[in-house]
């Protein structure tokens, strides 16, 4: 139908006449191409210049704009008459506007389309005709021709193919106003429409799609701007386009809906408005059942809230609620893309991180290895970017991974760890605040140094080597890093990075065995090549290459001269370095990329390479040390005191003289220390003498000059210094000169003659240096030491009370409250353990009197004149120095075989002392000699009566040790065939020993006593409870044969006496009982026949068989049956870990492992046998609170009836409120085989009621002193634990610096967490001597059980 508005212009052109302007002739099809387009070259100037008030050239050229606009001109082949005929419309559209000449609906929808077909000719920037087509561009965008177009049926084709044209056309060689047109002519038919197509939505969102958008950046650019300029208008098009692909599912209504996510991200990018309506949707897929869905709609809104400029999450709070909701999806790839957004929000949003922290600590416990691994790659990622975009909550969490129970998430929080603390702290880039807030790092990755994987071990090294003191600094550079890394770690870190030196060390002397060894049997080879591997990741793959190194050390004398050189104690860090080059690229091929062999000799060298110490470095350090003595340093810049400054870097020095001795000869390291020998201070002058005599035993012939003026320092300080400092020298004397016996003549001689009682305070240094030469010179001294001991030791000092005592009811006080005449005594009793120690034989009966005189000292509580002139905290400390006397002489065999069984119960009962710091350190002494095997097996079952202990920490470390030496020695089994020494290394055999020392146990008085019993049933559960943890060889029916044998015999003790031989077969018959509740395989076979000690019991009767239950009815219900739990070498502090969904575990029992009396590890606990369907957290819940209600029983028991009320009292007190005298008192109970002491003794004595409670803990530098020394070997260390005697007490629990016990965090979903306070003492102390022994044998890791870990 013909258009209103053309009507007269159909009548007005009926003379069909046309018309041209002046000069140009007809147009038709018979002239030629050039003259056609020379004359509408002067028809589109005439319309050109025509506006359109011109109304009468308007009337005369109607008919020549009819004309232009028929088929003729329209389908012309040539594209020159085209584009003009074009302009020439597009012109006409202008004049006549807003009436155009054409009436026919088909005819405009022609001319329309035609115009769009000339437009294709933007493409070409450089075409003569360019400017036409601009012009012909900017007429029709100018007009808003196309408009004419919404009345036509046909418009929407027209439009659509428009649009294409143009964003096909569009191209980087357009300028801004081509550009600009475009924009103009498009957004004018959207805004000024009724409607928008999906047709012509799908032709503009196209572009967005990313394969589209990388093809043409052009013409996304174009409907980038578009959809901006037009965001009001075509907003309810894409919703509505949303709407239907998202919730009504309708996919086929546009090409584009496998496309929706990706468009709905480059809407948002372009103009957040557009999807008002459309995030609300989003909502709703992310709760899609299906798990594609929700995974491209989490990945998805990962980029817009992960967006720099992104205000999403806080405009759409519900939104972001729910998305935060799918870091918990079932389904493992959403929770993955959850935690990899996580790093990009971090760093893009910090306002975020709060919202974020907790959903990543969830999943930093999932069950996915990936997603754990993942949550710390984020977290890293954003911390090395800026530190300040992570809280602490999340480097806890990284923290926390570094115990995760696979190797790949450990490497990733470690490594992580590492480069953060590098970039902060090392490089300083975030200024001191940064590098205070992760000073935490550096001593938690040397914490992980006590984990038993090797790779965790190896990694460390790793670590410390390349981020904490880079091994490529300069060397003035690297000590000083060094210098002050070792002055700001933790105690326990220190012990970690000592410990690490001395790995690295004991593994360069292996090597060096092994090349010294190629001449000798293949056997030896082997046995070294063993040694070698179990320091190495995967020793069954080790095992192999070692083997083939060893070949190649062989055939290769190049890499044989190499690999002597590193191992060489001369080799300095330069060589260490070209020498790993150069043997790496031996072995290595460029035709293998992946070569196991060379990997494993990459980590072998690794661990052996000198890398941070030689001659120079050693040089360097002590030119840092005396830069901080002197005050030239800069101390306070680098955050150290001073003083702790030159306290670590000495006690760095004492270590490294242990590891690294051959690195300190030099006259200028020997002319600084001689100056520190010096100086005032005493800690710094006893370093240097340690440092002497660790590293001066060549100093005679290399260095005469400091010899001649170290000799008469020496000699003074043995006559003069103070104690610990005249020990040191007594010993470098006995190190580094030939001539000794001249030497120490010239000592021994005025210092014996000098001796003065009377004068105590000058007694105790003579006294130290006489017993140390007596042990190292006994022969050379003989006769005088023997009428030194008893005239003046015995007679003169320790049977004599001269000064009285203070009273007080405090049982022990600091060291510099003790009276001098109890430290001389002290040292009166060393010195006679020491002589004989040197002596070795007990042929003049030396021996025997002396431990009648300890024993006797034991039996009047340490008051051997039994005058009542002496104060408890010195009764207290010679109970202590005579019970520690005793084990010193025990771990010499000449001696052990005369201790009398008598004696030996009488010195077990120490471990049951009324005074805490004396258990303490007792226990801490006897855990030393049996790990170093030193100590009879017997000495093991001592530990059996800490389960009477009334401190929980104390039964905890008593349970630590045990299990320690229980492994120690089932390695060691593996590792010797020493089938001739089965009896007193055989962990199983400990268990006669135990009923022997129970059946003699003082407070086991009346046979039958139910209260008794229970007591005994706690103590030998104590032991078997680890003992039958592992039931290798059927050793729980070896177990039960050695019970049953031991009733078929008499207590050798006491053979004749009926009531003993009664008590000994009911312990038996207790044992027997907790055998059968927790053992199912007893009754099995036992695979061998036992040896029972016959010190211990007589000879079995063949005519007797002692088959009579002696236990009363009563007891069968305290024996329910429950398999007993596994002990691991950490069990007390690393426990395993609760899953997820379980109780969180009871304040009590996250603090150290389930003790004796606790229902889970008790055999007659009423509640085992429920408690063995309950989930683990519960249990402990359970254990922990009946401990609490029935512990303090026990240490009420023995105490007098004026204690109850106190007991009650005392547990209302905050423990920071407590008077001091209850803080140092001990705990309320009597020493075993005592009688209990009166009302007023007892006083101030605290009860146990309370958990994690300390008594006195001791100044923690004469502890470290004492540890540090324990490193040195055997013979020196022999002589190193007799100095803790005399110090307040060797602090073996974890204290944190606010004096309570610290305890573990929470524990969650399945996964091995740290441990705050993680390391106790104990495990980095006590242990420190044995730790390289133990990872030799091999001890596995300790995983989490399956039941420990948690589902999706």
């Amino acid at each position: 139908q013909d258009f209103p508005q053309m009507a007269h212009s159909k009548a007005r052109a009926t003379d069909g006449k046309v018309t041209y302007p002046p000069g140009v002739k007809e147009i038709s099809d018979k002239i030629s191409k050039e003259e056609m387009v020379r004359r509408l070259k002067m028809v589109v100037k005439t319309f050109m210049d025509m506006d359109q008030d011109s109304e009468e050239e308007k009337e005369l050229y109607l008919n020549l704009a009819l004309h232009l606009a028929s088929d003729f001109f329209l389908k012309h082949p040539d594209k020159d008459v085209r584009l003009l005929v074009a302009c020439c419309l597009a012109d006409i559209f202008r004049i006549y506007a807003p009436e155009a000449p054409y009436t026919s609906p088909d005819k405009l929808k022609d001319i329309f389309m035609f115009i769009t077909r000339q437009l294709k000719g933007l493409e070409d920037t450089k075409s003569a005709q360019f400017n036409r087509y601009f012009y012909l561009l900017e007429n029709i965008a100018w007009v808003k021709s196309y408009n004419i177009c919404f009345e036509l049926e046909d418009s929407n084709e027209i439009f659509t193919q428009l649009y294409r044209t143009l964003f096909q056309v569009i191209n980087n060689g357009h300028n801004q106003k081509v550009h600009m047109h475009m924009v103009d002519l498009m957004s004018s038919i959207i805004c000024e429409g009724d409607t928008v197509s999906q047709e012509l939505l799908d032709t503009v969102l196209v572009n967005l799609v990313p394969a589209h958008k990388n093809l043409n950046k052009q013409a996304y650019d174009l409907a980038k701007a578009l959809l901006k300029r037009t965001a009001q208008a075509i907003e309810p098009y894409i919703t509505n386009f949303f709407n239907q692909v998202l919730m009504l599912g309708k996919t086929s209504v546009s090409d584009l809906s496998e496309h929706v996510f990706d468009l709905i991200l480059e809407l948002y990018n372009i103009d957040s408005h557009l999807l008002l309506s459309v995030l609300p949707q989003l909502e709703f897929k992310l709760k899609s059942n299906d798990n594609d869905e929700r995974l491209q709609v989490v990945k998805l809104l990962a980029k817009m809230f992960g967006a720099k400029d992104s205000e999403l999450a806080a405009q759409n709070k519900p939104l972001w609620q729910c998305y935060l909701g799918r870091f918990n999806d079932i389904h493992v790839p959403i929770r993955l893309e959850c935690v990899k957004f996580a790093s990009h929000c971090l760093m893009n949003h910090p306002d975020l991180a709060k919202d974020l922290t907790e959903f990543l600590r969830v999943r930093s416990h999932d069950p996915e290895e990936a997603i754990r691994h993942d949550v710390i790659v984020s977290i890293v990622t954003a911390a090395k970017k800026d530190l300040s975009l992570v809280n602490d909550a999340l480097l806890n969490i990284v923290k926390e991974r570094t115990l995760d129970k696979r190797w790949r998430v450990r490497k990733e929080a470690m490594m992580g760890l590492a480069s953060i603390y590098r970039k902060y702290s090392l490089q300083g880039e975030g200024g001191r605040e940064a590098s205070k807030q992760i000073s935490w790092i550096k001593d938690k990755l040397l914490h992980i140094y006590y984990q038993n994987s090797i790779d965790d071990r190896l990694l460390v090294e790793r670590v410390f080597a390349q981020y904490m003191v880079p091994f490529n600094l300069e060397t003035t550079e690297r000590m000083k890093c060094l210098y002050y890394l070792y002055a700001t770690l933790d105690t326990n870190a220190v012990k970690a990075l000592n410990e690490m030196w001395k790995c690295q060390n004991m593994l360069r002397h292996h090597v060096k065995d092994l090349l010294d060894l190629s001449e000798a049997s293949n056997k030896a080879v082997f046995a070294k090549v063993m040694v070698i591997t179990r320091n190495l990741p995967d020793p069954g793959k080790a095992q192999d290459f070692v083997k083939k190194l060893a070949q190649v050390l062989d055939d290769d004398e190049r890499i044989r001269d190499q690999l002597e050189t590193l191992v060489s104690p001369s080799c300095s860090c330069k060589q260490a370095e070209v020498c790993v080059k150069d043997i790496t690229k031996k072995l290595g091929s460029p035709k293998q990329p992946s070569n196991p062999f060379l990997e494993m000799v990459k980590f072998l060298l690794e661990r052996i390479a000198p890398v941070h110490i030689d001659t120079e470095s050693i040089s360097a350090l002590i030119k840092q040390v005396n830069k901080s003595i002197d005050g030239t340093a800069d101390d306070e810049e680098e955050g150290v005191p001073t003083e702790e400054a030159i306290r670590a870097g000495l006690e760095l020095l004492k270590v490294l003289s242990f590891t690294h001795p051959v690195s300190f000869h030099s006259a200028e390291t020997f002319e600084s220390l001689l100056g520190c020998l010096k100086m005032d201070d005493e800690k710094v002058a006893e370093a240097a003498l340690q440092i002497f005599k660790n590293t001066g035993s060549k100093m005679e012939e290399s260095f005469p000059h400091i010899k001649s003026v170290l000799l008469p320092v020496l000699q003074s300080k043995a006559k003069r210094g103070p104690p610990r400092q005249a020990k040191y020298a007594i010993h470098c004397i006995n190190a580094m000169f030939t001539n000794r016996d001249t030497h120490f003549a010239q000592i021994f001689e005025p210092l014996h003659k000098s001796l003065d009682p009377a004068n105590l305070e000058q007694l105790i240094t003579p006294l130290t240096t006489l017993g140390h030469l007596a042990q190292l010179a006994p022969e050379q001294f003989a006769a005088p030491l023997k009428s030194l001991v008893a005239n003046f030791i015995v007679k003169d000092l320790l049977m004599n009370d001269r000064v009285p005592g203070k009273k007080t009811t405090k049982l022990w006080v600091p060291d510099e409250e003790v009276s001098p005449e109890t430290m001389a005594k002290i040292q009166g009793i060393k010195l006679m353990v020491r002589w004989l120690l040197g002596v070795k034989n007990n042929q003049s009966k030396s021996g025997n009197s002396t431990l009648r005189m300890l024993t006797a000292i034991l039996h009047s509580d340490g008051d051997l004149t039994e005058q009542g002139r002496m104060g408890k905290p010195d009764m207290s400390r010679l109970r202590l120095a005579a019970a520690c006397a005793l084990l010193k002489l025990a771990q010499e065999p000449c001696y052990h075989e005369i201790v009398t069984l008598e004696q030996y119960q009488l010195c077990a009962l120490v471990i049951n002392d009324e005074c805490y710091q004396v258990r303490q350190c007792f226990a801490q002494k006897l855990h030393r000699g049996l790990c170093r095997l030193r100590l009879p097996l017997e000495y093991m079952a001592i530990f059996a009566l800490c389960a009477k202990d009334p401190v929980k920490e104390r039964r905890a470390h008593a349970r630590q040790c045990l299990v320690k030496n229980v492994n120690i020695r089932r390695e060691y089994l593996k590792q010797h065939a020493a089938i001739n020494k089965l009896l007193s290394l055989l962990p199983e055999y400990v268990v006669p020993y135990t009923i022997h020392l129970l059946a003699h146990d003082p407070d086991y008085v009346k046979v039958q006593d139910i209260e008794q019993l229970k007591e005994i049933k706690e103590a030998l559960w104590f032991v078997l409870e680890i003992i039958m943890a592992k039931n290798e060889n059927n050793s729980h029916a070896f177990i039960r044969k050695m019970v049953e044998n031991i009733k078929q015999t008499k207590d050798a003790q006491c053979s004749t006496d009926p009531k003993i031989n009664e008590k000994l077969y009911t312990v038996c018959d207790v044992a027997m009982n907790i055998i059968m509740s927790k053992s199912t395989t007893y009754s099995l076979e036992s695979p061998k026949d036992p040896v029972l000690p016959s010190r211990f019991f007589t000879k079995p009767d063949k005519n007797f068989s002692n088959t009579k239950n002696y236990l009363p009815p009563e007891m069968k219900a305290f024996f329910t049956p429950g398999k007993p739990k596994s002990a691991n070498v950490l069990g007390a502090v690393n426990k395993p870990l609760s899953s997820a969904g379980k109780q969180l575990q009871g304040k009590a029992s996250r603090m150290e492992t389930t003790s004796n009396n606790d229902s889970s590890s008790n055999p007659g606990s009423p509640q085992r046998s429920k408690e063995i369907e309950k989930p683990r957290g519960r249990k402990r819940g359970v254990a922990s609170s009946d401990d609490q209600e029935s512990k303090p029983k026990r240490g009420r028991k023995r105490a007098s009836a004026n204690t109850t009320s106190a007991v009650d009292s005392e547990d209302q007190w905050d423990e920071d409120a407590r008077p001091e005298d209850e803080q140092n008192s001990p705990p309320k109970k009597g020493r075993r085989g005592r009688p209990p002491k009166s009302a007023s003794a007892n006083q101030d004595t605290p009860a146990k009621g309370r958990r994690g409670r300390k008594k006195a803990a001791p100044p923690p530098e004469e502890e470290e002193e004492e540890e540090e020394e324990e490193e040195r070997g055997d013979e020196e260390a022999e002589d190193d634990d007799d100095e803790g005697d005399d110090k307040s007490s060797e602090n073996m629990e974890v204290k944190t610096k606010g004096g309570q016990q610290a305890r573990a965090p929470r524990r969650s979903q399945g996964y091995e967490e740290p441990h705050n306070g993680f390391y106790s003492d104990f495990t980095f102390g006590s242990l420190t001597k044995t730790f390289v022994f133990v990872h030799q044998l091999g001890v596995n890791r300790v995983h989490a059980t399956e039941e420990e870990r948690t589902s999706a």
